[in-house]
C-alpha cells in the first residue's frame, strides 16, 4: 500500500505542474495587474513597484522564478494584502474552510445515503418519489441560487439564522446546508441505483435464505456492497465541495480560502490566486488518494500492490 501511494503521489507532480502552468498564464494575461486600481502614481513609482515585485521581467523568467520559490514552500507576498505573505493567508483561512467543507462532507454522506437507501427499500412508493424528486431538484438549482434563497427565508423573513460572518454553530448551519444540498442529491441517486442492484444480487438471495433477517441482510451486506460507488464519488465530491465554497464563503462573507480566492482575482492578486489554485489542486489529489487507499476495506477484492 505504501509503494502504492508513493507511486500515485509521483504521478501527481506532473499534473500539479500544468496546473501551476496553465494557471500562471492565464492569470498574468488576463487584464489588468495588480496596481491598476491604486490612486494615480507617477511612472517612476509605478516601475519601481513593478521592479519590486518582478513584474518587469518576461513572463518566463517570471514562471521560473516561481517555480523556484515554490520548491522552497515560499508563495510569495500578496499584492492586496501588503502585510501579509501568501502563506500566511493561507493557512488563517484553511482551518475555516476545513471545517465548512468538512462538515459539509459528513453531512452530504449521512443525509444522501440515507436518502438514497430509503428510496431503494420502498421503490415506486410515495417515498421514493418524493426523494428522487427531491434530489432532482437538488442537481438542477446550483448553491450559488439555493444560499441567497435560504438567507432571505431563514434569516431576513423569519429572523432564526445569522446570514453573515463565522462564530458559532448557528453562523455555519446556512453555509453548511447551501454547500452539501446539490451533493446530498447527487449522493441520494447514486446510493439509489446501487442499492436497487445490490438487492437483486446472489449473495443477498442466498442470505435471505439462510434466514438472515431482512435488518441483518440490509445493514451487514446490502448497505457495505451499495457503498461502494459513494466512495468512489468522493473523490469528485470533494472537489464540487471545494468550488463550491468559494462562492458559498463569499455570499456569507466567511474568511476562509475561497473567498481570498475571490477577492485576489477581482484585485489581480497574482501570488494569492495562484498559491490558492496549488493549494487546492494538492488538496484535491491526497482526497482522491486516501478515498483509493479506503476502497479496500469496503471490498476485500480490491487490493493495492
Amino acid at each position: 500500500m505504501f509503494s502504492y501511494a508513493a507511486r500515485r503521489l509521483a504521478s501527481a507532480v506532473p499534473t500539479i505542474l500544468v496546473v501551476i502552468t496553465i494557471a500562471f498564464f492565464m492569470i498574468r494575461l488576463a487584464p489588468g495587474g495588480p496596481f491598476d486600481q491604486e490612486r494615480q502614481v507617477p511612472p517612476e513609482v509605478a516601475a519601481n513597484l513593478e521592479r519590486a515585485y518582478h513584474l518587469d521581467e518576461p513572463l518566463t523568467a517570471q514562471f521560473v522564478r516561481y517555480l523556484g520559490n515554490i520548491l522552497t514552500g515560499d508563495f510569495g507576498p500578496s499584492f492586496r494584502y501588503r502585510d501579509f505573505g501568501v502563506s500566511e493567508l493561507l493557512a488563517d483561512g484553511f482551518p475555516i474552510s476545513m471545517q465548512l467543507g468538512a462538515s459539509a462532507m459528513v453531512l452530504a454522506v449521512a443525509i444522501g445515503f440515507a436518502a438514497g437507501s430509503l428510496a431503494a427499500l420502498r421503490r415506486n412508493t410515495f417515498s421514493d418519489m418524493a426523494v428522487m424528486g427531491a434530489a432532482m431538484t437538488g442537481i438542477a438549482v446550483p448553491n450559488f441560487v439555493v444560499a441567497p434563497i435560504m438567507t432571505l427565508v431563514l434569516g431576513v423573513w423569519f429572523a432564526l439564522l445569522p446570514v453573515g460572518g463565522w462564530g458559532g454553530i448557528n453562523h455555519a448551519i446556512l453555509p453548511v446546508l447551501a454547500l452539501a444540498l446539490p451533493q446530498i442529491a447527487t449522493i441520494a441517486r447514486l446510493t439509489r441505483g446501487s442499492m436497487l442492484e445490490v438487492l437483486r444480487a446472489d449473495f443477498i438471495r442466498t442470505a435471505r435464505a439462510k434466514g438472515l433477517s431482512e435488518r441483518a441482510t440490509i445493514t451487514g451486506h446490502a448497505m457495505r456492497a451499495a457503498a461502494l460507488p459513494v466512495l468512489s464519488y468522493l473523490g469528485p465530491a470533494t472537489a464540487g465541495i471545494i468550488t463550491g465554497s468559494v462562492v458559498i464563503e463569499q455570499i456569507f462573507g466567511i474568511p476562509g480560502i475561497g473567498r481570498y480566492f475571490v477577492q485576489g482575482a477581482l484585485n489581480r492578486d497574482y501570488t494569492l490566486v495562484m498559491g490558492v489554485v496549488i493549494f487546492y489542486a494538492v488538496l484535491i489529489i491526497l482526497l482522491n488518494l486516501i478515498v483509493d487507499l479506503l476502497y479496500p476495506l469496503f471490498d476485500p477484492r480490491v487490493r493495492h500492490d
